[in-house]
């Protein structure tokens, strides 16, 4: 979907009162290489929440090499993994490149989830996590751990006022910029 139709879905679940307040950004930069940019949110015409795709590869890949040759981080790897492999590439592989091929897969994924828990999160994160918004129940991204869902679960309309009362011990233990969406809706809805 493009970015148009995807912004404009997303503002329209924004609640009346952070209505015009909140927006969603998003930049691409033509003559870049990798047409790179970033998406953003802002509040009162201020930056508040960035992630960026050229800055989040860079950080992804740094992360996953110091993984790699740091031999005190063990990645294991299942034999399912390895035969999923298997199955993916051909029988002509030897089984010990299939774990190495098993491993390095295992040791991006492991890189990625550290990455997103320190919310170095990228242009592309906010767009799967957009269309995951507009396809799944406000309950699932209201309780969920993905910070981006949780944001535009918290501005979102759906989210009445006993809901933000009885999310507060919860976001409590969240990330803060989840923390900063849920107090400017509280203070929007007078709580």
């Amino acid at each position: 979907m493009a970015w148009s139709k995807t912004k404009q879905q997303l503002e329209s679940f924004i609640c009346d009162g952070l209505k015009g307040r909140v927006e969603y950004r998003s930049t691409a930069y033509k003559y870049a290489a990798d047409k790179s940019g970033k998406c953003y949110i802002t509040v009162d015409k201020k930056e508040v929440f960035a992630m960026s795709e050229a800055k989040s590869v860079v950080t992804w890949y740094k992360l996953e090499q110091e993984i790699k040759k740091d031999s005190s981080i063990q990645v294991e790897v299942t034999e399912d993994e390895i035969q999923a492999i298997r199955k993916e590439l051909g029988d002509t592989i030897p089984t010990d490149r299939l774990e190495v091929i098993a491993k390095n897969r295992r040791q991006s994924e492991v890189a990625k989830q550290i990455m997103t828990a320190q919310t170095a999160l990228s242009k592309s994160d906010f767009y799967q996590a957009a269309n995951t918004f507009l396809s799944s129940s406000i309950d699932n991204c209201v309780n969920g751990n993905d910070i981006i869902l949780n944001i535009l679960a918290l501005i979102d309309r759906r989210v009445g006022k006993k809901r933000l009362r009885d999310l507060r011990s919860r976001i409590q233990m969240k990330h803060p910029i989840v923390q900063y969406f849920y107090k400017l809706r509280c203070e929007v809805e007078g709580i």
